[in-house]
């Protein structure tokens, strides 16, 4: 189809305790590039849960007026 997929970063050898605010921002730095680059991003929600840094993923794409779709329906409580 022609598509191509960004994957979120994972790192197995590194806590998340671990994880520094430099990491973290450049971590959001990343993920926000990949977001530029797409014209749809796809949230991966078991059960529907979005944590906080994919909440701010969201809502940077959202401003950029592109589409989100979701694995599972988003409950809200």
């Amino acid at each position: 189809m022609g598509n191509i997929v960004f994957t979120p970063n994972f790192f197995n050898t590194i806590r998340k305790e671990e994880i520094t605010l430099e990491i973290k921002e450049m971590l959001d730095k990343m993920h926000r590039q990949k977001i530029d680059l797409s014209d749809e991003i796809y949230v991966i929600n078991p059960g529907g849960y979005i944590g906080e840094s994919t909440k701010s993923e969201i809502e940077y794409d959202k401003r950029k007026e592109k589409k989100v779709s979701y694995l599972e329906n988003v409950y809200k409580e």
